[in-house]
């Protein structure tokens, strides 16, 4: 098993930035992606970016590219996801998960992720 605990949200004006972070626990050593998907109400899950925990490749939806930067901390089992420029269309419950085996492509659907964190909610302000 693995935990997730996300941390970082809040409110903030359009432009702003913030930072979450999402720590895992139990068994970490059979991870190997990340990802941060979002919910906004009334709307399913979306993808907005993974890293490969070894190597550290990432790969983002492209409406946060530019804007969105996802990093890791092996030691310290942690996952950040670097906020600028917002915008209120990403005001959403951002939520951390980890895929427990290999791809070949970059995972980004919500089926492709094995544990999932209880989600930190984000709000941008026009």
């Amino acid at each position: 098993q693995v935990q997730l605990v996300e941390s970082g949200g809040g409110l903030v004006q359009a432009g702003g930035s913030l930072r979450l972070s999402c720590a895992a626990s139990g068994r970490t050593y059979s991870t190997y992606f990340m990802g941060w998907f979002r919910q906004a109400p009334g709307k399913e899950h979306e993808f907005v970016a993974t890293i490969m925990w070894g190597p550290g490749a990432t790969y983002y939806t492209d409406s946060v590219k530019g804007r969105f930067t996802i990093s890791r901390d092996i030691a310290k089992n942690t996952v950040d996801l670097q906020m600028n420029s917002l915008k209120p269309e990403d005001t959403a419950v951002y939520y951390c998960a980890s895929r427990t085996s290999g791809s070949i492509v970059m995972p980004r659907s919500t089926a492709q992720y094995d544990y999932w964190g209880q989600g930190t909610q984000v709000t941008v302000s026009s």
